[in-house]
């Protein structure tokens, strides 16, 4: 049987199929009908069905008849599946290959461009998190300011972060607050603390960073999203580990949602909010550090304004001077 391809497939939903019907009802077609003779339109798709086995002639009159489909099919579609499951096996032993190749060059040559690499391009980025993770042996760090991620993003992440679960590598990460709003991270939250992940959240903004094994650190190059700098210097290690580590102590866990966790946070949002205010941030540059959209930031300082009843953000300030608030007041304790 040969081979047919995209052209052939083509052809036959086009007008194979209908010519097909046609013979079925007419009791069969002649090689010199009109219709596929010559140069007629549907000369092609008749010669596709002959060559399909799809039609027939027997006799000397002649004449092609139909011939049913279902015994044809397997010896079509049966041929692909083979080639395809050959093609992806064969896939899967490149991509073996290539993993191989690629832990001797995380390891080696990297290390003797120096301590410091970086890698231009989201998607070269994103790839290189996919493979160094699939090499954590034994612990992840992760800051992920700004905790929004799309779901596409979110997806990728989970999938990679299980993966390192499953092997025994411990995994720790930091969100901001407003992460607490997103269903999709409330997803990814429920899928990874499942499997042993520790999840926390804080008021304060900070930057991305990944650390993996403690033996190399992924954070923003200063060009944008768009680069990241590799980091394997011991003591810079050792450096941004520890802010990590304080940071994480400061946090809350995110499976926690107690009522007084839940005002505890509102309280911590509300403090950095009045600081933004008081050191005269922009609102976009604001909104930015509480990890929260514009219109979001926006309805904190309305809030603002109708509990010290100002109507301008300059009333807001002066009230605020003459009380003596700094954003740095403890919250009250409830009334028992």
């Amino acid at each position: 049987m040969p081979q047919f391809g995209p052209e052939d497939r083509a052809v036959f939903e086009a007008r194979a199929t209908e010519l097909y019907e046609i013979v079925v009802a007419s009791g069969g077609i002649k090689a010199d009908d009109p219709r596929v003779a010559g140069d007629a339109d549907s000369k092609a798709a008749f010669e596709l069905l002959v060559r399909l086995n799809l039609l027939t002639v027997e006799g000397d009159d002649q004449v092609w008849q139909a011939v049913d489909p279902a015994t044809v099919q397997s010896q079509v579609v049966t041929p692909m599946g083979a080639q395809g499951a050959e093609l992806l096996s064969e896939s899967t032993q490149w991509a073996r290959a290539f993993a191989g190749l690629a832990q001797s060059w995380r390891r080696t040559s990297i290390s003797e461009r120096g301590p410091f690499t970086e890698i231009r391009g989201v998607d070269a980025i994103r790839a290189f998190l996919v493979s160094s993770v699939a090499d954590a042996e034994e612990e992840l760090l992760t800051a992920q300011p700004q905790g929004l991620r799309d779901g596409a993003t979110l997806d990728a992440a989970a999938r990679r972060d299980l993966a390192a679960l499953e092997r025994g590598v411990k995994m720790r990460s930091l969100y901001q607050h407003s992460a607490r709003r997103s269903s999709i991270t409330h997803k990814y939250v429920a899928a990874v603390t499942a499997r042993g992940a520790e999840v926390r959240t804080l008021d304060e903004f900070f930057n991305r960073i990944i650390v993996i094994d403690r033996r190399l650190a992924v954070i923003p190059g200063s060009s944008g999203p768009a680069t990241a700098l590799l980091i394997r210097e011991p003591n810079l290690l050792a450096y941004l580990v520890d802010i990590f580590e304080r940071t994480w102590e400061r946090s809350r866990p995110f499976t926690n949602r107690g009522s007084a966790t839940q005002r505890d946070i509102a309280h911590e949002q509300r403090q950095m909010t009045i600081r933004m205010l008081i050191e005269g941030h922009a609102d976009p540059a604001s909104a930015k550090r509480l990890g929260v959209s514009p219109r979001t930031y926006a309805g904190y300082i309305a809030d603002l304004k109708e509990e010290f009843e100002a109507e301008t953000r300059f009333q807001l300030g002066y009230t605020m001077g003459q009380l003596g608030m700094s954003g740095n007041e403890r919250a009250e304790p409830e009334d028992k």
